[in-house]
């Protein structure tokens, strides 16, 4: 192919080695590279993965990957503005800071939707995603169940490699209001969401996700229950700021997560009204504003 077919390079993913290819396709066209930066993947690396030798030999190996995608690239987006900070070395590139947004299908989910006292006595706190080192589950959840029982109960929904870990702590503990429910599509996602009494959100407390905004939070708050936060950094900051009805608490403590929840019975009962944050975050018009971004670096 000729090269004039191409006016740039757009490369997006959380994942070093697309913004690599991105990287390499963009230096063979001459044409200027545009990054949409998720995550940064030697910091998360750093932290989650264990095997010291096997770190010591590829993080070396990542670092000379990553300042050379990141040093010639044109533009920069970065999902988080915890980010900022770390990407400063790189001075090459302009930088946006366009989040992630809110879909339309969770907006309407917002819109058409009474928030409905149940009658069961049971409060169903429910979490949807991985079960990584990253998620920390077994961290926080067989340890808060133990402490709050029976009027409690924990319906986590999907899987990962921290899987068994969850599971293990889960019998440690000896409790039965944990329940592990195998992932689902959108739609029966949905009703578990409406079916809950609180959301949960947890990242392990790794430096790395301090500087990370998790995409489930813009999902999540489309539901009119009050969200259990257990992140630090800069994702705490940005519930604080959007979502302040949320329950925060410190990743991995239980007895500060279930002090919290149990306050909130004599408190908060519902969330919010959260229009002010589907206005700032709508993803349509994030998408608009950076293709917008895109377009000016071709003209």
């Amino acid at each position: 192919m000729k090269n004039e077919n191409y006016n740039l390079v757009y490369a997006s993913s959380s994942r070093l080695f697309t913004a690599y290819l991105g990287h390499t396709l963009a230096k063979k066209f001459k044409v200027p590279l545009y990054l949409d930066v998720r995550d940064i993947f030697v910091d998360t690396i750093k932290d989650v993965v264990k095997n010291k030798p096997l770190k010591a030999l590829a993080i070396p190996i990542l670092n000379r990957i990553e300042k050379q995608t990141f040093s010639n690239a044109t533009h920069i987006n970065l999902i988080s503005g915890g980010f900022k900070a770390y990407f400063e070395r790189y001075k090459n590139p302009s930088y946006t800071y366009f989040t992630n947004g809110i879909d339309e299908v969770f907006i309407k989910e917002y819109e058409h939707t009474k928030s409905i006292k149940k009658k069961s006595d049971t409060k169903k706190i429910v979490y949807a995603g991985n079960f990584g080192e990253g998620q920390g589950l077994h961290k926080i959840v067989p340890r808060s169940a133990k402490i709050l029982g029976k009027g409690y109960e924990f319906q986590l929904i999907g899987d990962g490699g921290a899987k068994q870990l969850l599971l293990d702590k889960i019998e440690e503990e000896g409790v039965d209001n944990v329940f592990i429910i195998p992932p689902m599509n959108r739609e029966e996602l949905i009703k578990k969401y409406h079916d809950s009494d609180y959301l949960l959100i947890h990242l392990n407390d790794y430096d790395a996700f301090k500087k990370v905004l998790p995409s489930k939070i813009f999902e999540l708050a489309m539901f009119k229950k009050p969200l259990l936060v257990g992140v630090n950094g800069y994702a705490r900051a940005f519930v604080e700021e959007n979502l302040s009805d949320s329950i925060l608490f410190e990743p991995g403590n239980a007895i500060e997560l279930t002090n919290k929840l149990l306050t909130n019975e004599n408190g908060v009962k519902e969330a919010v009204n959260r229009t002010a944050f589907i206005r700032n975050f709508n993803r349509e018009n994030i998408n608009t504003n950076m293709a917008i971004s895109i377009l000016n670096l071709i003209h």
